[in-house]
């Protein structure tokens, strides 16, 4: 049986960080919700790349919009498949921001992270694994 967002990702495994991040952001219940949602999920070697202390810093109670606006960063409404993302040029996130979307080398480009696996079907939309942390500028 298919899962929400959020249970597939905890379920997958290696999404531990986001998990609590979404958690102290108070976004789970959002990703839990009907959407759709497309998300760009970074694994936690993803988060992990980030500067020493980025990931704790981002969990304390006075960095609550910095982690929200960070998170939303990787988030598209609607359910966005592989094929759809690969002809656009740019999303608009949750956040506001655009994310920039480019095809080089058959893999598909999310700024400057890339996407390991693609299409993971939610029964609220869809989660695209991404390599590294998105940023908003």
């Amino acid at each position: 049986m298919a899962h929400d967002i959020v249970d597939t990702a905890v379920a997958a495994g290696g999404f531990s960080t986001l998990a609590a991040a979404l958690g102290a952001a108070g976004l789970v219940e959002t990703l839990k919700s009907a959407g759709p949602f497309t998300v760009f999920a970074p694994t936690d070697e993803a988060f992990a790349k980030l500067p020493e202390g980025t990931v704790d810093s981002l969990l304390l109670p006075e960095n609550l919009e910095k982690l929200k606006a960070i998170l939303t960063y990787h988030v598209v409404s609607g359910s966005v498949m592989a094929n759809e993302v690969m002809t656009m040029h740019s999303a608009t996130t949750v956040n506001g921001a655009d994310v920039a979307i480019k095809v080089a080398d058959g893999k598909v480009h999310i700024n400057s992270s890339v996407v390991t696996t693609a299409d993971i079907a939610c029964t609220n939309g869809v989660i695209h694994v991404v390599d590294a942390v998105l940023m908003p500028a």
